[in-house]
């Protein structure tokens, strides 16, 4: 019983420092990253909304065409697009400069006043790939009802002609 003991007290001073670098690495991938779950949620929102907005607009635009009447739009994405935000970051060590003994950093997301709510501060906008798109309207029977709501759709999404479907309302 005792060379067992010795054999394990032997390995565990052999190794205790990987085993403990190993645990403190488990244990900080196992903790939340805070706010940033909380602010992709807000952003992956805001973008569904986006979309939604504007597919409304598009409905309304291309009821104005004429021989449209009443239309609906439904556009299917790739990817959703992406904000990046703006940040202030703070950046805290002790120590000499070339080799600190401890850091931190912090970071808030820039935030404006937009009237009744704060806004947050976009720095770069990567918008939406659409892969498709279904108009249904009234006058979708109709050739150069489909032409200029093709067009319209092409130049609003970027998506090309065979991307896009017009169809006739029931």
């Amino acid at each position: 019983m005792k060379g067992k003991i010795e054999g394990v007290q032997k390995i565990w001073n052999r190794y205790k420092y990987v085993t403990l670098v190993v645990l403190i690495g488990a244990a900080l991938l196992l903790l939340p990253e805070g706010g940033k779950t909380e602010q992709a949620a807000q952003q992956t929102e805001t973008l569904s909304a986006e979309k939604q907005d504007l597919q409304k607009e598009m409905e309304q635009i291309l009821g104005n065409i004429s021989g449209v009447g009443q239309v609906q739009v439904l556009l299917t994405v790739d990817s959703d697009g992406e904000r990046q935000l703006a940040q202030n970051s703070e950046l805290r060590y002790s120590g000499p400069v070339a080799s600190p003994e401890d850091y931190s950093r912090r970071s808030e997301v820039v935030l404006t006043d937009g009237g009744s709510r704060e806004e947050a501060v976009v720095i770069r906008r990567v918008y939406p790939k659409y892969r498709g798109a279904l108009v249904v309207c009234q006058g979708g029977d109709k050739a150069d009802v489909k032409l200029a709501v093709t067009e319209a759709v092409a130049a609003l999404t970027g998506l090309a002609s065979d991307r896009i479907t017009v169809a006739k309302w029931q």
